[in-house]
């Protein structure tokens, strides 16, 4: 670069040729002394910002003794080994830490919480289970390949359409009325509403799924997105796994029937991963009761 300004150099330079000549060198100047700003997506940037600084506790708020939308969080930190507080189930008094969130008016930075799943992390208060997902899979490395700008969207459009049809919906099957009446006063029509769940819309999902894991974008047909593991996948794994406890001769079909094959394949896949094992043989590990996930026999397929 000096050479260049030397060879550049004589006694009737003009200040504009010099200006010229100095954006010219600017560019080479930034990548000699910012060589990771320069070139770092932003991503990347992320994860070695979070990697090399001392990052505040995770703290997990959702009702104790369920999985529910609270499972699909610690998966990922379950995961990735990364350390973190479950608070309800720690200690019965972190209730009243979650109900006073979700009661107040939040503070300068932080609107209050609706609902759980809440996530404390430093200063910053966040609820949602997309939304906590979204914040925390860079920072876990859950995000997909590196220098994949728009990978986080795919992968957060493939995490939201499990979460729509067999989280939401699935729910929705043992609440088809009103979420604050007891299935015991709904259960006609709950009836009615698991029959067409099961002949129409689970079918539905696992066909995408299906097909996604066909498709180019995931790269070899193990993971949803870019041939490696995400967050999309763990969501997935969580929902399928939660639909099978609730419908499981249905379910059953649908796996006997060799038709989604590559998504459950996928499910098993990450059942046996090393971290996740662990997890799932562990006291951390709630099981399923009257959350999200419930077994009804009569809304089950019936016998043919």
């Amino acid at each position: 670069m000096l050479s260049l300004l030397r060879r550049s150099y004589t006694p009737a330079l003009t200040i504009r040729t010099f200006l010229a000549l100095i954006r010219r060198t600017q560019p080479l100047i930034h990548v000699l002394y910012h060589p990771l700003t320069m070139s770092a997506p932003a991503s990347k940037r992320q994860k070695t910002t979070s990697s090399t600084s001392t990052s505040p506790p995770y703290e997990l708020l959702y009702w104790p003794t369920i999985p529910g939308r609270g499972e699909h969080i610690r998966l990922c930190f379950e995961e990735t080994s990364t350390p973190y507080s479950d608070l309800c189930n720690e200690s019965k008094s972190n209730m009243q830490t979650l109900t006073s969130l979700m009661k107040g008016i939040g503070n300068t930075h932080n609107p209050p919480p609706l609902a759980p799943p809440v996530l404390k992390h430093g200063d910053l208060v966040v609820s949602q289970t997309p939304n906590i997902l979204l914040y925390l899979a860079p920072k876990l490395d859950l995000a997909g390949p590196e220098g994949d700008e728009n990978a986080i969207y795919h992968i957060n459009q493939l995490a939201l359409t499990a979460l729509d049809g067999l989280s939401n919906e699935t729910h929705d099957v043992h609440h088809p009325v009103a979420v604050g009446a007891y299935y015991e006063e709904q259960k006609e029509e709950a009836k009615r509403k698991a029959a067409d769940y099961i002949a129409n819309r689970i079918p539905k999902f696992l066909g995408y799924f299906e097909r996604v894991l066909e498709g180019e974008a995931s790269k070899g047909g193990e993971w949803l997105y870019g041939g490696v593991l995400t967050w999309a996948d763990l969501v997935l794994w969580q929902c399928l796994d939660g639909v099978t406890f609730a419908f499981p001769k249905a379910m059953g079909k649908n796996r006997e029937g060799g038709k989604y094959e590559k998504v459950f394949a996928l499910y098993d896949r990450v059942k046996e991963r090393t971290q996740i094992k662990e997890y799932l043989g562990s006291e951390r590990r709630k099981e399923y009761s009257m959350g999200i996930y419930r077994y009804y026999p009569e809304l089950d397929l019936g016998e043919e």
